[in-house]
């Protein structure tokens, strides 16, 4: 029995909120690591769900933290409650409603922001009420203290370096594959060149998150040893891949070997031995010539579309038929009027949206037909959402997303393929990462109100130990976030922000990715939302234009920081400083 039973209600409260902030987590933040790779459809949107699950519940539970800081970001001083530990247990609750009720309006209208700054301006409330102002670290002080790794201060910093060194490793990594790769004669060979070393690159640096942040295992390792593990294992990859992954795509990729399948891959070497490709009884694409349009054409094809002048063919927004011309006598005429039409190429990586949901039977809400479309709906709504198309909309906070699009260069289709798989590694080495990392913004409060709550006292070590029920309850909240409301701000965080690719989704991914652990490492302030947006930005700009990068949008989502510790603050410090000064029975004040 725990030993403050009477607080049973606020362990009550505290289980619900602090699920609803991880469900947040998983609806708002997921997004960083797989909007991307959707967008630009290397993969689709039920795969990106299935993967983000996976890695993220393997980073939570498996590398997750085993204690948490009893006040998450050590910004109010914990030996100010040794008196009254049931007060900070009560200051906690109140934090974790604050931020999950200010995530979840972010999140309904499509703002994507630092879970990170929530929990924390939901410690500053609580902690400004409860031990007022000069309680609150707000900047940092003491030996080994830096400024610039603790107190608020911290998050004004984030703000430029989160999104300023991602936007320069992501831009990096752009540019050697720009001019190394898509700008040269032949861009798939020299694909075939850089594709193994990208992998072998993200390897060792989820080597090196699982290494310097360790988790429910021991390293014995020394320093010195430690880099020659991280070479030895992206060295070893790489060249699993070369013996593996790049037969495969030589096949499908050069010879367009239509008969190949995922599956094939592990047979690696020997599918070079197979013979000539057979001929593709589908295969009628040569049947009509194709004459590419620039982007800039495609737009103004699709706006005099939708005003009416033409039709839109179903391989894209292109003139199939000019109406104006529809009724000319003259049949060689209108064959010429009628424009180009672009048919799907066999190397495109574009696939539709597919439907999982159809309509709802017919009948009453108890009939078996009705409910069990309820219930799928239940489970399958907020994965079959066309988040491609839905980004591509005009909207308040995106602006016209289209002519943004059409200043970004377009690459070969073949050696974008390429970066596909690339894109689907670094995704999955985020997401893992954002999962070790973040779920202690919903679970480290949580751990401290059950400790409190559970022994009476609080933590001697200033940590609390998180149990792996715990662990298993926050991730679990967070993958039901992905999965029923992570397109609302996936969308926003793709094409809405600029083109998508694989090789500039790919670059975005890893340029963020070396930021979180290089961060984690030296112990900097950043947030992997400002980490992926910076990244955005900076690839976008590598267009050589400022065109290429919606502003309007990048404007929404730094007012949606800037208001994220205040608002998140307010809300905890009115329910705190409400709750333990309100008038009661006995209470003379």
């Amino acid at each position: 029995m725990a030993v403050l039973s009477q607080y049973d209600y606020l362990f009550a409260i505290g289980t619900i909120f602090a699920g609803l902030d991880a469900w947040n987590i998983g609806a708002n933040d997921v997004a960083n690591s797989w909007a991307t790779s959707v967008a630009s459809q290397s993969v689709t949107y039920l795969q990106a769900m299935v993967l983000a699950s996976i890695m993220e519940f393997a980073g939570s539970v498996g590398v997750g933290a085993r204690v948490a800081d009893t006040i998450r970001t050590k910004i109010v001083d914990t030996t100010l409650f040794n008196d009254d530990p049931a007060l900070l247990m009560l200051g906690m609750v109140c934090a974790v409603t604050a931020s999950s009720i200010y995530l979840t309006m972010a999140t309904k209208i499509g703002l994507p922001v630092s879970t990170t700054h929530s929990i924390m301006g939901g410690v500053i409330g609580m902690g400004v009420a409860a031990v007022g102002a000069d309680g609150v670290q707000w900047v940092g002080k003491g030996p080994g203290t830096g400024a610039i790794n603790s107190g608020v201060v911290q998050v004004f910093l984030a703000w430029i370096i989160a999104p300023g060194l991602s936007a320069i490793f992501a831009s990096i990594i752009f540019l050697i594959t720009k001019y190394g790769v898509m700008l040269r004669k032949n861009p798939v060979w020299k694909a075939f060149v850089y594709v193994p070393i990208y992998f072998g690159l993200a390897a060792s640096l989820l080597t090196m998150l699982l290494l310097w942040k360790g988790g429910n295992y021991e390293v014995n390792l020394t320093n010195a040893q430690l880099p020659g593990v991280i070479v030895a294992v992206g060295v070893g990859f790489a060249l699993l891949v070369c013996v593996t992954l790049m037969p495969w795509l030589y096949r499908v990729v050069m010879l367009d070997d239509w008969q190949l399948r995922w599956y094939h891959i592990p047979i690696g070497l020997f599918l070079l031995r197979r013979g000539p490709v057979p001929e593709n009884p589908d295969d009628d694409y040569e049947d009509e010539p194709v004459q590419e349009l620039t982007p800039k054409d495609e737009l103004a094809a699709s706006k005099a579309a939708q005003r009416g002048d033409v039709e839109i063919s179903a391989a894209g927004a292109l003139p199939e038929k000019t109406v104006a011309n529809a009724d000319s006598t003259d049949g060689a005429s209108a064959d010429a009027a009628a424009g180009p039409v672009r048919r799907k190429k066999p190397s495109d990586f574009r696939k539709p949206h597919k439907k999982l949901l159809t309509g709802r039977p017919e009948g009453k809400w108890y009939t078996w037909p009705v409910m069990w479309y309820g219930i799928k709906w239940a489970f399958l709504h907020g994965i079959d959402q066309d988040v491609v198309n839905l980004a591509g909309q005009k909207s308040a906070l995106a602006g016209d997303v289209e002519e943004i699009h059409a200043h970004a260069a377009r690459y070969d289709n073949k050696a974008e393929y390429m970066y596909s798989f690339l894109q689907v590694m670094t995704a999955a080495t985020a997401s893992f990462t954002h999962g070790a990392n973040d779920i202690a913004n919903a679970i480290g409060p949580y751990a401290t109100v059950f400790e409190i709550w559970n022994s009476g006292v609080l933590p001697e070590t200033g940590k609390a130990a998180v149990p792996t029920w715990i662990l298993c309850f926050g991730a679990a909240m967070l993958v039901l976030g992905i999965w029923t409301y992570g397109y609302n701000i996936m969308r926003n965080l793709g094409n809405r922000l600029t083109l998508q690719s694989p090789s500039r989704g790919f670059s975005m991914e890893l340029g963020s990715a070396i930021t979180v652990i290089l961060a984690t490492r030296l112990k900097l302030p950043v947030s992997t939302t400002q980490c992926i947006t910076g990244a955005t930005v900076g690839v976008g700009l590598c267009s050589g234009t400022w065109r290429t990068v919606n502003w309007r949008m990048v404007g929404w989502i730094y007012f949606g920081w800037f208001i994220t510790l205040p608002v998140a603050g307010i809300i905890s410090g009115c329910l705190m400083g409400i709750i333990i000064n309100a008038p009661r029975w006995g209470y003379s004040g």
